[in-house]
């Protein structure tokens, strides 16, 4: 069973370390960004979405846990009215036993209770792990955006 639970302060400057990394090796390596292209760009994006950390007004993170053990971490804000998946991660190690799926479960019912009826999330092209999990859970593809590197 995987539930959600707020990430805690003392957990939040991993997390942030982490997730910065992360979206700085998605940029570079599935947005064509050069690395310090890509940094600026996460900086900018962290300081607008995050402004006050864990205490940045409508905006949620959690750890996802399994059997009392943490195994990811999901990342939700509101965006004018909707809601954003801004990220899920899962554990490495963890990936490929169903916790990801729980962890999208878990979070639907999340945005439930903050009394929405959808989540809008961005995936990357070159994801079909993610982008194969949420078709199943019933995401539909609203745009594609290309590009060619010339």
């Amino acid at each position: 069973m995987v539930v959600l639970r707020p990430l805690r302060d003392d957990e939040y400057d991993v997390w942030d370390a982490v997730h910065r990394a992360e979206y700085e090796h998605g940029l570079v390596e599935f947005a064509g960004m050069a690395p310090a292209e890509a940094r600026a760009k996460v900086d900018r994006d962290i300081r607008s979405v995050l402004a006050a950390g864990l205490a940045t007004p409508d905006v949620w993170i959690w750890a996802v846990e399994a059997d009392g053990r943490r195994v990811g971490t999901v990342f939700l804000g509101r965006r004018g009215e909707d809601l954003w998946l801004y990220d899920i991660t899962i554990d490495v190690v963890e990936r490929g036993k169903g916790y990801g799926r729980g962890a999208m479960l878990a979070l639907e019912e999340e945005v439930r209770n903050l009394g929405h009826e959808s989540v809008t999330l961005n995936v990357w092209g070159g994801n079909a792990i993610a982008r194969g999990l949420y078709r199943s859970l019933g995401y539909i593809e609203e745009s594609v955006h290309m590009r060619k590197r010339l």
